[in-house]
């Protein structure tokens, strides 16, 4: 199994099915912390932090890779925290892009 911090996100255009919830539980195993949501919808994780700059820090480096990847995750943070979920907007569900994506995010 190829390391998904070693992959890219490739863009997508629709027109594809999202991830069945057997597929997506698969690739969820190589992002543990992460939980699957709204019916393999969507992944989300919340990351604690010691203050507010530490979470809007942690915002900066995730939107950085977000530009790099080509993929953008829906980021709520405030003191202390930030929830992190992530799902393909063109096919409205889960693609492997998400997966690749959280598990760069997990490193930083």
């Amino acid at each position: 199994m190829e390391a998904l911090t070693s992959k890219v996100c490739t863009p997508c255009r629709g027109g594809i099915p999202p991830l069945a919830p057997k597929e997506a539980a698969y690739y969820l195993e190589q992002v543990p912390e992460w939980t699957l949501a709204g019916n393999a919808h969507h992944i989300e994780r919340t990351f604690r932090f010691s203050d507010f700059r530490g979470a809007l820090e942690f915002v900066k480096k995730v939107g950085e890779l977000a530009e790099t990847e080509g993929h953008h995750p829906d980021i709520e943070f405030g003191w202390g925290y930030c929830r992190i979920r992530l799902y393909t907007h063109k096919i409205d569900g889960l693609h492997e892009n998400d997966f690749i994506l959280a598990a760069k995010i997990d490193a930083l």
